[in-house]
């Protein structure tokens, strides 16, 4: 499978971008800052500013789909789309916040006296680009939120699948790795179970 990935240096999307390689993917990783990208005969690194839609629509032809992990706060969602679209690319994961996510029945983890406010902003954007996705039918999107605490770590296994609400562990933690994140992500391009969704992953 041919992935475009926008966003592959940042901390989920490095994962991601190990992960797709490790199965035998060919993948473009594009970054603005492209210093920390590994070489791999599946790695075709591209230095591109996503809002460049010109660029971006040249580089994601031929691709069978887009993985966005990027900050959806400093990004036009609207052009990477147009771009999407214009390329002809049909397949859009996205790598989502966990801040829409219930913590009780219509309260929002966004809301809970717990988010750190410096975090606000993000999660604002991120609940919005889900509210975007919804109302889009021309491409097969995902929407992936991670748990509350989404730290850089390897796959340790045993994750647990949730729709809209915050998952917890028997001690009341909400936690996942980016390294378990970025299987899920795979497993869901490879074999789709959830589209036009979002779901949630965690211990």
């Amino acid at each position: 499978m041919k992935i475009a990935l926008i966003g592959a240096t940042g901390m989920a999307g490095a994962r991601i971008r190990d992960e797709a390689l490790k199965r035998g993917h060919k993948v473009t990783g594009i970054a603005r800052h492209t210093d920390t990208l590994p070489k791999h005969e599946n790695l075709k690194i591209v230095q591109l500013d996503a809002g460049d839609v010109s660029k971006l629509t040249e580089v994601l032809h031929g691709h069978d789909v887009v993985i966005l992990a990027v900050k959806y706060n400093k990004t036009d969602a609207e052009q990477i789309f147009g771009a999407i679209r214009k390329a002809g690319i049909k397949r859009i994961a996205v790598v989502g916040g966990a801040g829409s996510l219930e913590v009780a029945p219509g309260k929002f983890l966004v809301d809970d006296p717990s988010m750190p406010a410096a975090a606000i902003p993000q999660s604002k954007a991120n609940a919005k680009m889900l509210e975007m996705l919804k109302s889009i039918k021309d491409l097969e999107w995902i929407y992936i939120s991670p748990s509350a605490n989404f730290f850089d770590g390897d796959a340790r296994g045993n994750v647990r699948f949730g729709k809209d609400q915050l998952l917890k562990d028997e001690e009341g933690k909400s936690s996942i790795s980016t390294g378990d994140y970025a299987i899920a992500m795979l497993d869901e391009i490879e074999n789709p179970k959830h589209l036009r969704e979002r779901f949630t992953v965690g211990y």
